[in-house]
């Protein structure tokens, strides 16, 4: 096995419900992930009163697709 040449630092901090702030290597400012749509309807979760933001799986889709 070959030599480790990255280990990615992230941070995950839970705010409120599924509202996620985490702070990523190369980003100025943190990354928000939460529910929305379809998402909420699925878990029972509101649509009133949760900020909507790309969920988790949003970003595995686009991580995928880049």
């Amino acid at each position: 096995m070959g030599e480790v040449v990255y280990v990615s630092k992230v941070r995950i901090e839970r705010l409120r419900g599924p509202l996620r702030r985490a702070t990523l290597p190369a980003e100025e400012r943190p990354v928000f992930f939460s529910t929305h749509g379809a998402i909420n309807a699925h878990y029972g979760f509101p649509e009133e009163g949760l900020e909507p933001h790309a969920a988790t799986l949003d970003y595995v889709v686009a991580a995928a697709g880049g």
